[in-house]
């Protein structure tokens, strides 16, 4: 119970639900990443960077919804292992905009596939069009509490 006496039910909360639901995502994604020896955050690292070319660290980490400090660490070992370059000095201000490397780009071919069976396994049971609304009533429950956020 919390301090002014209101409950959440948790069968019925949907913000569980949907923290269920993204948990249960992340652990079968990491289970088909693993093999590939890759986790969750480096995959998403590298899809950011295969989509959005040059990203710096700060902004790879917000789209991988990870801190900065992260972030660095993750970027200094794909670099070392040979998954994305930079520049030895920022082309502009601090920032040291990260890029795929020919092995970063098939490393992440390799885990494209995986995570796509992934997300394929967890739509299989919803129409096309109950997958079309799915995706229209999350994006208007991010809209929606990103537009609160403005507002505080």
């Amino acid at each position: 119970m919390s301090q002014n006496g209101a409950v959440v039910d948790l069968d019925t909360s949907l913000g569980y639900l949907l923290k269920e639901a993204s948990s249960a995502l992340r652990t079968a994604m990491e289970e088909v990443l693993r093999p590939l020896g890759m986790n969750v955050t480096h995959y998403s690292c590298l899809e950011l960077l295969a989509q959005r070319p040059g990203l710096s660290n700060s902004e790879l980490a917000r789209g991988a919804f990870v801190t900065r400090q992260s972030m660095n660490v993750l970027l200094q070992n794909l670099e070392r292992e040979g998954y994305v370059s930079r520049p030895a000095a920022a082309p502009v201000g601090k920032a040291l905009p990260a890029r795929l490397t020919p092995r970063g780009r098939r490393s992440l071919e390799k885990a494209t596939v995986a995570v796509r069976s992934v997300e394929v396994r967890m739509l299989a049971g919803m129409t096309e069009t109950e997958q079309a609304g799915a995706f229209r009533i999350m994006r208007s429950m991010i809209h929606s509490l990103r537009e609160g956020q403005d507002g505080a």
